[in-house]
């Protein structure tokens, strides 16, 4: 079995039970370099074989996940945050089906998660926005066209982008240019839940003078939208005294 496991956002602590199990238990660990805590690797046995994919091309790893595979060997691909956003794990995947090699998933807590966690932040702020959405610019990789900033930025909702750090001046630009206000609040989160962890609230249009002083060139997330200022939202009608719900009769 292959198990496709969510490093979480850095912490080692911030693994699953489940994925820290799965790590315990692998004969093979095959790790997203740098974007994984080593910290993790400690939680396998001294027996686990364990690959860095930072310097391996998908097809090394496949063969590594099949070579196990063929000696009856557990193996963890292991994933920074949670794999469904950016880890490329459809293209492996797709290659297990067709070699008839069984995997699983198990999630992991997203970086987007340890971003709000660092600035204790409410994505989903009521009368402030309700949505959240999660992009990133395009680099080597292309970004679809009708998913571009400008377009995703005309809603006003909260965004999270990711991999787009040494882009910045050009975020601010396209942000600015499908409708966000140059002051709207904005914040840079760098290496979320890492003990290394900083974070710097700024505006969309101070996004690439605040990372450049603070010497910040990689490995964050841009938070943007009015829900980082934390002002003027309603109160949840949820907790609203006058609110009847299934469980509790409300005063109006």
């Amino acid at each position: 079995m292959i198990h496709f496991v969510g490093a979480g956002s850095g912490a080692a602590d911030l693994i699953t039970l489940r994925g820290k199990k799965f790590l315990e238990e692998a004969d093979v660990v095959i790790y997203a370099g740098s974007l994984v805590n080593p910290q993790l690797l400690e939680y396998t046995k001294q027996s686990c074989n364990i690959y860095n994919s930072a310097k391996m091309t998908l097809e090394e790893v496949l063969e590594v996940m099949t070579a196990a595979e063929e000696e009856g060997k557990t193996t963890v691909r292991l994933h920074t945050g949670d794999p469904c956003l950016y880890g490329a794990i459809r293209e492996q995947m797709d290659v297990l089906d067709e070699r008839g090699i069984a995997y699983d998933y198990c999630p992991g807590v997203s970086s987007f998660c340890g971003a709000a966690s660092a600035l204790n932040l409410e994505y989903t702020l009521p009368n402030v926005s309700q949505s959240v959405i999660i992009t990133r610019m395009a680099g080597r990789t292309p970004v679809p066209e009708k998913e571009s900033i400008e377009s995703f930025a005309a809603h006003h909702a909260t965004m999270v982008i990711f991999l787009s750090t040494g882009l910045l001046e050009e975020l601010s630009k396209r942000l600015i240019e499908g409708g966000y206000e140059p002051d709207t609040p904005a914040a840079i989160v760098y290496k979320a839940t890492w003990e290394d962890e900083k974070s710097f609230v700024c505006t969309v249009e101070t996004l690439a003078q605040t990372a450049k002083e603070n010497g910040i060139t990689k490995t964050a997330l841009m938070i943007i939208g009015d829900a980082v200022a934390h002002n003027s939202y309603e109160r949840s009608k949820l907790y609203d005294p006058g609110f009847t719900t299934e469980f509790r009769k409300g005063t109006d």
